[in-house]
């Protein structure tokens, strides 16, 4: 059962972690602006990345953890479970409330910016008007959310990292440790006794040589 559930923690715990970035990656919006004629309407895409940036540094952070519960026992092990269930939930709450209207706008704002521009072209289903579209420029602002399925599968991998989290913190304190095959094994009592006698006739100036092979029976 030990065996089996810390490969069950290890394979949640890394396929929640590739899930959530997956569907963070993906578009979950569309900021549509209608500027005044002739001018062309803009679309913006959102991703799940723009718009929730600590889900993604903290969905990164969790992939790491995933590597330090290999590497690590007992309870430091423990510990690094709890902080992947703290990162999990904290992933599930910013998905879960990151994706407001503003929070939207804000993010397409801000790509359009850095990108120096908008993308040309249209979608359907708006989810809200906002007035104000690029600076300078009097427009109307449409936002359509497009995030399903991936919000949804987003929620599913943070969930995927709070259970591998909790499993780690529970269990993980009695899970063998990768370092464990690599420590040298403590040397039994009759090689402790032999070392010190060794020791002992050293300092004697005898050579132990001489008394193992006085203690051999002849082969004459």
């Amino acid at each position: 059962m030990s065996a089996r559930g810390y490969l069950l923690a290890l394979a949640l715990a890394a396929a929640g972690g590739l899930v959530a970035l997956l569907a963070l990656r993906q578009q979950w919006a569309h900021v549509i602006t209608y500027q005044p004629a002739p001018l062309p309407a803009g679309a913006d895409s959102v991703t799940g990345e723009a718009l929730v940036p600590a889900a993604w540094a903290l969905t990164l952070a969790s992939l790491a953890g995933v590597v330090a519960v290999v590497a690590t026992r007992r309870l430091v092990r423990r510990a690094v479970g709890a902080l992947l269930a703290l990162f999990g939930a904290a992933i599930v709450l910013m998905v879960v409330t990151g994706a407001s209207t503003p929070d939207v706008l804000a993010a397409a704002r801000g790509a359009a910016f850095s990108q120096g521009g908008s993308v040309t072209g249209g979608s359907s289903g708006n989810l809200g008007t906002l007035p104000g579209g690029s600076p300078g420029v009097t427009s109307a602002t449409h936002i359509v959310l497009v995030s399903f399925p991936w919000r949804g599968i987003a929620l599913l991998g943070a969930l995927a990292l709070v259970a591998a989290g909790v499993l780690v913190a529970w269990r993980g304190g009695k899970w063998p440790g990768m370092s464990s095959r690599y420590e040298r094994p403590a040397p039994s009592g009759g090689e402790r006794a032999d070392s010190a006698s060794l020791w002992d006739s050293l300092s004697r100036g005898l050579d132990p040589t001489e008394r193992e092979d006085a203690s051999r029976p002849s082969s004459r």
